[in-house]
């Protein structure tokens, strides 16, 4: 099948944007462009579910929604993209190069087209929390209930484990290790 002269004007522009834009380095645009793309459909996606529930959205969020959403996002974020249990998820798209920090990995995203980007998603929590915070705020308008309970336990897991830390540290203080 032969390209249109418009779709190989359109690739030619995007390959030149992509090499002035990189100074040299490896940035894979093209990628970043899927995950924008990706993520502009999953927000449809809910939003489209949203309005067909007929469900209103709130005049502003609740402070008290704000403050659980965060803390949830946080801890999922980290649970998805560092934790040592959800590797095999990640390990399609990094490599596996230390332990970072208790229960967490240092993983690096795979080089090869098509893997990069997802790796750095899928290893970059401040990434993933962005995808985190709009499913938690979907969850919020379509399933309040189930998602805020879901939200609760996420951030009592952070609690738990801000007083795991916590307590290692005052054991490692009063027993000099």
């Amino acid at each position: 099948m032969a390209d249109s002269p418009a779709a190989r004007r359109l690739r030619g522009l995007l390959r030149h944007t992509e090499r002035r834009y990189s100074a040299g380095h490896d940035r894979p645009l093209g990628g970043y462009v899927a995950a924008l793309a990706g993520f502009a459909t999953f927000t449809a996606a809910w939003s489209t579910a949203v309005r067909l529930r007929g469900r209103a959205l709130p005049e502003r969020p609740e402070p008290w929604d704000v403050v659980l959403t965060s803390v949830a996002t946080f801890r999922l974020s980290r649970l998805l993209s560092k934790a040592s249990v959800t590797s095999p998820l990640r390990a399609p798209f990094t490599r596996y190069v230390g332990p970072q920090g208790p229960a967490e990995l240092h993983e690096e995203a795979r080089p090869e087209p098509g893997r990069h980007t997802a790796g750095e998603l899928a290893t970059c929590p401040f990434c993933m929390s962005v995808w985190v915070a709009s499913a938690l705020t979907a969850g919020q308008l379509l399933w309040p209930r189930a998602t805020r309970t879901a939200m609760g336990t996420l951030t009592a897991l952070a609690g738990a484990d801000a007083l795991q830390l916590a307590y290692g540290t005052l054991l490692n203080r009063t027993t000099g290790d």
